[in-house]
């Protein structure tokens, strides 16, 4: 399977939530982990370096919780989820390069994830319509 292909088949979805994305300090792991298995929500992500811990999860959840997890930053932006509902092999090429490329073309900044068989983007939530509008032209343009 080519990426055009798989993109042209993707559906696309959203869920109409806000998502946060939030910088802890790299050793705060286990209570970002704890807020994620509290909040139980389908959309959430947790990514851990060595330098620091990123933490996605919708706008009311983050509210909720914030106070104990001291010590973090927050993107001032809000976000909209996008996922491509299709299962995408892991040895795909140039998948998200071609997403990435659309958004960038209608001046929209990402952020990717990746899920075991889906891949989902974030665009700030003042930019999903254009967002959304480019991703179904492009698709209708690949029909």
């Amino acid at each position: 399977m080519h990426a055009e292909q798989a993109f042209q088949h993707a559906h696309l979805r959203t869920d109409e939530k806000l998502y946060r994305v939030v910088k802890l300090p790299a050793n705060a792991i286990w209570a970002a982990a704890g807020v994620l298995a509290e909040v139980a929500l389908p959309f959430s992500a947790l990514i851990a370096d060595a330098d620091e811990v990123t933490l996605v999860l919708p706008s009311e959840a983050w509210d909720a919780f914030k106070e104990r997890l001291p010590d973090y930053a927050e993107f001032p932006a809000l976000y909209r989820l996008i996922t491509f509902d299709a299962e995408l092999p892991p040895d795909l090429l140039g998948f998200i390069a071609l997403v990435g490329r659309i958004l960038a073309e209608a001046g929209v900044p990402v952020l990717t994830y990746a899920a075991y068989t889906r891949d989902h983007v974030l665009v700030p939530a003042d930019k999903f319509q254009t967002a959304w509008d480019a991703l179904r032209a492009a698709q209708e343009r690949a029909q």
